[in-house]
Order: structure tokens, then C-alpha cells, then sequence
């Protein structure tokens, strides 16, 4: 059994492994959880003292087959309550992010299989990522970009948004853009805003922030 917060570590360094690649590096992991980098290096050790982590130093850490394993499983459940409190308890998607934190760590397997089987066992979350299956297989690759990564004149369908920024959630439902919209990307002026027209017509600029964290990907693939 270990700490709920060696588990948000594992859980980041997986999030963070998964979206730039091994080894992570500490500076990474201290930006992501917003601490201090002798915070972080201090609970990589322990990884480490864990069997958890790889850690070389001055090159990164990167997670053990244990590690993955313990990270799987606490994402599997923050994804499986985020999709919970929306569906069934009316919570706007925009607010299940923290309410997942604080649970994620408490609740047993047999509640796990109870919240799955209530929802017909879903594969993604209210904000598109892809939820681990019960056997806690590694999740396949992405297939998917940032949206700040296309050109305009494209025309995309969003795949998942970050769930970190309730404002930014807030945001994107007001514009009407989330997970299975599809967009025409129409300009990226040069001082970062992103502009994109939406089913209804409705032209919405984004910020270059928001836009890099919108995952999505090219109409024809996703019709495939």
C-alpha cells in the first residue's frame, strides 16, 4: 500500500511519460504537480528506495513495470469517478477533476467494478482520455495532436481536452467545443490566437494555450 501522494507522483510521471517520452525529468514532474524541486527530488528517491522508478541522475526517471502498474490503476480510477459524477450525479465536467483527486485513492476494487459496470464499462472519460481496462494493460498510443499543430483550412473532430484547467473546461463548453466536435481551423494569427469555426457557424478564437491543450485529429481518420 503506498501514500496517496506517492500515487499522484506515479500517476504524473505516467501522464508525462506517456504525452513526451522517457526519461522524465524532475524539473517536468515539479512543474506538473507544482512543487518545489527539492519536494520532488526527495519523494524520487523514495520511488526509487520503491523498486517504482528508474531514476539516473541528471538524466530523468521512468517508471517500473510496478510503478506503471500502481499509476494504471489510480488513473483507472480518477477517470472511472470523473465519468461517474457526470453521468450520474449531474457535475458539470468541468468540476469532476478535483472531486477524482480527493477519491481516487480511497475507494475499493469492489467499488471500482460497481462504478464500471454502472457505466457500461466505458472506454473514455467526459474529456476524451482513454480509461485503463480492468487487466491494467499499458494504454496504446496516441494517435492524436495538438490542435495548434494543424493548418488552416483543416478540418479536425476533437479527441480529448486537458482536464486541469476548470476555467479553461468553462471555457471550451461555453464555445462549444468538446470531445466528438468538429472543427475548421480557419486562422493562428502571429501573436498566438487560434481561431476555428464550430458546427453552428460560430467562429471562436482561442488562446494559444488553449488550443495546445486540445487534442484532435484530421475528419478523415476519425471517420475511418
Amino acid at each position: 500500500m503506498f501514500s496517496d501522494t506517492m500515487e499522484d507522483y506515479l500517476k504524473a510521471i505516467y501522464v508525462l511519460q506517456t504525452e513526451r517520452g522517457p526519461p522524465v525529468s524532475t524539473s517536468a514532474i515539479a512543474e506538473y504537480l507544482e512543487k518545489t524541486p527539492p519536494t520532488v527530488t526527495s519523494m524520487v528517491s523514495s520511488l526509487a528506495d520503491h523498486d517504482l522508478i528508474d531514476h539516473e541522475k541528471y538524466k530523468g526517471v521512468e517508471l517500473t513495470e510496478e510503478g506503471e502498474t500502481v499509476a494504471l490503476e489510480v488513473i483507472r480510477h480518477h477517470r472511472l469517478l470523473e465519468t461517474y459524477l457526470t453521468e450520474h450525479l449531474d457535475y458539470d465536467w468541468h468540476e469532476v477533476h478535483e472531486e477524482a483527486d480527493a477519491l481516487e485513492h480511497h475507494i475499493s476494487e469492489e467499488f471500482e467494478r460497481r462504478v464500471a459496470e454502472a457505466l457500461d464499462n466505458p472506454s473514455v472519460d467526459p474529456h476524451g482520455d482513454p480509461i485503463p481496462g480492468v487487466d491494467l494493460d499499458p494504454i496504446e498510443g496516441d494517435d492524436t495532436d495538438r490542435l495548434t499543430e494543424f493548418e488552416p483550412g483543416d478540418h479536425v473532430v476533437v479527441s480529448r481536452v486537458s482536464d486541469r484547467d476548470e476555467d479553461e473546461l468553462t471555457y471550451l463548453e461555453n464555445a462549444g467545443i468538446t470531445p466528438g466536435t468538429e472543427l475548421e481551423l480557419v486562422d493562428i494569427a502571429p501573436f498566438g490566437m487560434v481561431t476555428v469555426v464550430t458546427p453552428d457557424g460560430d467562429e471562436q478564437s482561442l488562446p494559444e494555450s488553449v488550443a495546445r491543450s486540445i487534442r484532435v485529429e484530421p475528419v478523415d481518420e476519425a471517420v475511418a
